[in-house]
């Protein structure tokens, strides 16, 4: 009664990951794009579960993923929607 649990959890890496692994999973999604989360690890070749894969992905290796401060311009216009929304 609930959901399938996502992998068997036998023989997965956990802790950081590697430049090595990094470099397969962002090769596999710029070639292949990205489909069923739970397939990844096994087709990319990683020893992680999809939901891993799917939150380095999202949060560390996407192209478009914007790094760093805040330009002046985007600072400001946070400081003006607040003055104008509020919290």
């Amino acid at each position: 009664m609930g959901r399938q649990p996502c992998c068997d959890k036998f023989g997965l890496k956990k802790g950081p990951w590697t430049a090595e692994e990094d470099k397969k999973l962002f090769n596999f999604i710029l070639t292949n794009g990205q489909c069923c989360w739970r397939a990844v690890p096994k087709l990319a070749g990683l020893l992680r579960c999809g939901k891993s894969c799917r939150l380095r992905w999202t949060n560390y290796l996407r192209p478009d993923l914007k790094r760093g401060l805040l330009s002046e311009y985007e600072e400001k216009m946070v400081i003006d929607l607040h003055a104008q929304l509020g919290n």
